[in-house]
This record gives structure tokens, C-alpha cells and sequence, in this order.
């Protein structure tokens, strides 16, 4: 058997390199083959990279059936964070998980709200309800009840998903938020959240809510805030879910 040696080897005519011929085994001994696109046997993309490690066009078969996550978002001192781009027709279902928001003052809710023209306004009417199960530190007071703050009757206020958040530095909200079939322009668009916070005035507050925008416009974009204040700190990352 011959041994060939090269640095570069390059297709005679266009821009396609064949090894081998149909039917054949081709045994690359190599630990590593570095290309952008990767193709089976019939043409079709199994995966682009942009030579960086971020991947696209990854074809659908190899995409696990779990959460997927579509953009990671970072607050520090910011007036709000907005995500304004991945919410398409692509999953039935977005989640959105927010971790340790701590807000600029004490005793704020964390709240979001609603767009259908990408984030250029916001304020969809809305119906909603919730409930809270709270606990003080000291195991004095404890309660579970509906909760009047949670509620929004045909407003185009913003929702609350978390009540009077403390800003002492080891307080803060977390939770998630499920939007579905942001995209369909038969249906009213629903949404769930559950959330837990440190309150200003020490207590762990679990709170449950849901609703739905009353729009039957494709929704694109969703805005978090604090109520009048900005968030310190905090993460939103979004994933689709098919």
C-alpha cells in the first residue's frame, strides 16, 4: 500500500472533494476532522459551526426532545431586560427562568409584560389571577391565600411575578415563566409562572400565577422590570420546548 503526504488537497475543478467511490469505506485515522458543515451521505446538513463553536442549521433529528436553550440575558443596574428576538412559531411553548433578580429598592415586585410588534411598545391587555403561600423567618406567621396584587381584570398593566422583593444582599426572586403558542393568530395567548422571593420583610414568599393576553396577534417579545426601580442583578435565560 502507497503512502501519500500532503499539507493540501483540493478538488481539480469546483469546490467539492471526493474520497473514494460509492460503495466504498473511507477510514480517516486522525483524532480530529475540522470543517464547518457537516453532510451525510445524501446531501442533507447535519450541523454548521462558524469555526467559533456556535452551532446552527442543526438538523432536527439530532435535537433533544427537552427545553432548549435559546438566549441567556444579564442584568446589572439595568432599567429592564427585554428579549425581543427568538420567539417564533418554532416551539409551542417558551419558558423563561429568572434567577436571584435583585432589585435597586426595597419591597418591589418583579414584573413583566407583553409585546406583538417586537418590543417597539408594550401593554397587551391581560386577565390574570394568583396565589401566595408565605413564611416569616422567625416561624411566627404563615399564610396561603389569593392574592390581590396578582390581579389584573382586562389591564394593560404589567404582571407580577414576585411580591415586595427586599434589596438586602442576600435577597432576591427566582422562578419560571411559561408562555404558549406565542405565535398563534387563532387563539388567546396563555401563561403560567411560579416564582419565589425574600421579602423586605423577611419572608419567603411562593407565589403562583396565571393568565392569559387577550390578543389573538402573534406575541414576540417580552419585557421584565422592577416595579420603579432597576434590577441590581439577575439572569433570564429563555428556552423552546416543543
Amino acid at each position: 500500500m502507497g503512502i501519500l503526504r500532503t499539507k493540501t488537497i483540493e478538488p481539480a475543478t469546483g469546490s467539492t472533494l471526493t474520497l473514494g467511490a460509492s460503495g466504498d469505506t473511507v477510514t480517516v485515522s486522525s483524532d480530529s476532522i475540522k470543517a464547518n458543515t457537516f453532510k451525510d451521505a445524501g446531501g442533507n446538513t447535519l450541523f454548521t459551526s462558524d469555526g467559533a463553536g456556535t452551532l446552527s442549521s442543526v438538523n432536527s433529528a439530532l435535537v433533544p426532545g427537552g427545553p432548549i436553550l435559546i438566549s441567556t440575558a444579564t442584568a446589572s443596574g439595568s432599567s429592564s431586560i427585554e428579549i425581543t428576538s427568538g420567539i417564533d412559531s418554532t416551539y409551542d411553548e417558551y419558558m423563561f427562568v429568572f434567577t436571584d433578580m435583585h432589585p435597586g429598592a426595597d419591597g418591589k415586585d418583579f414584573l413583566c409584560n407583553f409585546s406583538t410588534n417586537g418590543g417597539s411598545s408594550y401593554g397587551l391587555t391581560k386577565t390574570t389571577s394568583a396565589f401566595v403561600a408565605e413564611h416569616d423567618e422567625s416561624g411566627s406567621s404563615t399564610s396561603l391565600a389569593y392574592w390581590g396584587g396578582g390581579d389584573l381584570a382586562q389591564s394593560t398593566n404589567p404582571v407580577a411575578l414576585s411580591a415586595a422583593t427586599g434589596n438586602d444582599n442576600d435577597q432576591c426572586a427566582s422562578g419560571c415563566l411559561h408562555l404558549y403558542s406565542p405565535s398563534s393568530t387563532t387563539y388567546v395567548k396563555h401563561f403560567q409562572f411560579t416564582s419565589n422571593n425574600a421579602s423586605h420583610t423577611n419572608y419567603s414568599r411562593h407565589l403562583f400565577g396565571a393568565g392569559y393576553i387577550n390578543t389573538t396577534t402573534a406575541v414576540n417579545a417580552v419585557k421584565f422590570t422592577f416595579q420603579e426601580t432597576n434590577i441590581d442583578d439577575g439572569t433570564i435565560q429563555m428556552y423552546g420546548i416543543k
